[in-house]
C-alpha cells in the first residue's frame, strides 16, 4: 500500500525530497513539524514524504475521521484519534511518552492544528519536543512548486519565540494549497 501511495502522489507531479538517514539520523526520532496545513490533500502528501524517508511515524488527528471504514487504515498508518474538544485529552503527555517509549519513533504535528486560518501557531509541537528532549525538524509542502519534504533541524532552546522565528525563515516563502488559509499568507 505505501508503494502505491507514494507513486500515486508522485505521479500528480510531486517531487519528494529526502536527506540521506545516515547523515541527519534525527529524523528517525523527533518532532516534525509540517506547515502548511490548509487542506486534506496535506496528509495525503505528508504520509507519501514519510513513508519514502522510511520513518515510523505518528501522528494526532481529530476523532470525527475515525469511524468503522477509516479507523482500521488510520490506526495502522499511525494516526492516533484525539478528542480536540477535551482540554484534558493529555495529549502533549501522551506525544512525550510515546517518544521516551520508541526511540524509533516520530511524531508528526502541524503547528497550526487546524486547516482553518488561524493567528499564531499552536505551541504543543514545541512543548513536545522539548520535554521529550528531542529535536524539530521542519517540513513543508509547497503546492505551487509541488515540492514535499523535509527542511532544517531546530534543537529547541527553551525560547519559544527566538525558535519561532527561525521558523519563520524558513515557512515563509512555501505556498499552501488555501494560501487565504495560511498563516504567513498576509506577509507575501
Amino acid at each position: 500500500m505505501r508503494k502505491i501511495w507514494i507513486w500515486v502522489v508522485k505521479a500528480c507531479g510531486w517531487k519528494i525530497r529526502i536527506p540521506d538517514l545516515k547523515e541527519r539520523p534525527e529524523l528517525r526520532h523527533c518532532v516534525v513539524a509540517v506547515a502548511p496545513h490548509t487542506s486534506v490533500a496535506d496528509f495525503f502528501v505528508g504520509m507519501a514524504v514519510l513513508w519514502e524517508a522510511g520513518v515510523h511515524p505518528r501522528t494526532f488527528m481529530k476523532k470525527e475521521f475515525f469511524n468503522w471504514f477509516t479507523r482500521p487504515l488510520l490506526t495502522r498508518m499511525g494516526v492516533v484519534a484525539v478528542d480536540r474538544g477535551n482540554r484534558s485529552n493529555h495529549l502533549v503527555e501522551r506525544a512525550v511518552e510515546e517518544l521516551k517509549n520508541n526511540s524509533d519513533c516520530c511524531v508528526i504535528i502541524t503547528p497550526e492544528a487546524t486547516r482553518k486560518a488561524v493567528k499564531r501557531f499552536k505551541r504543543g509541537f514545541y512543548e513536545i519536543a522539548v520535554q521529550a528532549g528531542v529535536p524539530v525538524v521542519l517540513a513543508t509542502m509547497d503546492f505551487k512548486t509541488k515540492e514535499a519534504g523535509y527542511g532544517p533541524t531546530l534543537a529547541p532552546s527553551g525560547d519559544y519565540e527566538a525558535d519561532f522565528a527561525k521558523m519563520i525563515d524558513y515557512y515563509g516563502p512555501v505556498h499552501a494549497k488555501h494560501p487565504e488559509k495560511w498563516y504567513f499568507y498576509r506577509e507575501k
